[in-house]
């Protein structure tokens, strides 16, 4: 959703700020890919010993690396099968990091129920680009659904940032198949 309306229209703020700390150097989108997993990965530890402010922090740092090193790919003309490939697929790995720090935190505190919970949400979250890439497979575009990454970054950082953990991963767990059965239904109008 957000990413349909925004598209690529926040390009020149990332951009700016990309030129501000960084000056006139141009450093290679992939690099900016692995910095973003990193800092997903470093949230993903925060989270699972409940530092959950510098756990957002590092989510928040992954999530604007994310969109920086598109807007870097699309500004110098680096855009590649191979960037757009691994950018991808480490998204994946950033996504289900978060979610097991998330599980581990409610697993360490004796919160069984809130780790199944999260375990659900983890699975839809993994299924969801999964949805996408099979229907692209079948050459059907399918961005369709409620829950796409950047809603999945936010819902978590208002989890995180306010302390509301709990009930945004029962959000998570509910939208993410949601947002699959969407898809579902997307793939079977069109193939019919």
């Amino acid at each position: 959703m957000i990413s349909s309306k925004i598209g690529h229209s926040l390009d020149p703020a990332i951009i700016a700020v990309y030129r501000f700390f960084i000056r006139n150097k141009i450093i290679d989108p992939n690099v900016l890919t692995l910095c973003g997993t990193f800092f997903g990965f470093l949230s993903a530890l925060s989270v699972a010993f409940g530092f959950f402010i510098s756990g957002g922090a590092a989510l928040l740092v992954s999530g604007f690396f994310d969109l920086l090193d598109g807007a870097i790919a699309r500004q110098t003309n680096r855009v590649s099968l191979f960037g757009g490939f691994l950018d991808s697929v480490l998204d994946r790995y950033s996504d289900l990091a978060v979610m097991l720090g998330v599980f581990v935190f409610f697993l360490n505190g004796g919160e069984r129920t809130y780790a199944v919970v999260t375990f659900i949400a983890a699975t839809g979250i993994a299924i969801i680009p999964y949805a996408r890439a099979r229907a692209e497979a079948a050459s059907i575009s399918c961005t369709t659904g409620l829950l796409e990454r950047p809603e999945r970054i936010v819902l978590l950082l208002i989890g995180l940032f306010f302390n509301i953990l709990h009930y945004i991963v029962v959000i998570l767990a509910v939208l993410s198949h949601i947002t699959v059965i969407q898809r579902i239904m997307y793939v079977k109008r069109k193939i019919e």
